[in-house]
């Protein structure tokens, strides 16, 4: 019985070990973490960005020009615009952030974590928010979002 303990403990830290390995180099193999689309599943909300290049053109909103990102939503129309980026380190960046009509901004961070997830923190200013069914949604202050 010891054994069989012993056995599946040392199965679930090589286990362990081997996610790590698999996200250092996921992280290693992706030089540009913040160039692309990420997404969270609940609240259907989305980030399309390139901060290296800051070539993105917000989807029927050409009038913006190019910018280094937006975040969207799936049941929404409406846009938060990156108006400005600053990387802070290789794995984190400070977004300036307005709406589509320039009437609420905010400051967020987004972090390029080591398991291939982003985190966006809301920091000061507005909140971001969504409609949805005719009704504003609000995302929370801290939001996880996947490749």
């Amino acid at each position: 019985m010891k054994k069989a303990i012993i056995h599946t403990i040392l199965v679930v830290l090589a286990m362990f070990s081997s996610l790590a390995t698999f996200a250092q180099t996921q992280a290693e193999n992706n030089p540009q973490p913040f160039k692309g689309y990420i997404s969270n599943e609940e609240y259907q909300v989305y980030i399309r960005m390139n901060f290296y290049e800051n070539n993105i053109t917000v989807p029927d909103q050409e009038i913006f020009g190019e910018l280094p990102g937006f975040f969207g939503a799936n049941r929404d129309s409406r846009k938060w615009l990156f108006t400005s980026v600053e990387m802070t380190d290789k794995n984190q960046a400070t977004i300036t952030i307005i709406n589509d009509y320039g009437s609420e901004d905010l400051v967020a961070t987004l972090t390029c974590n080591n398991d291939s997830t982003y985190t966006l923190k809301q920091k000061e200013g507005s909140t971001l928010k969504i409609a949805v069914k005719g009704k504003w949604v609000k995302i929370p202050k801290t939001i996880i979002f996947k490749k």
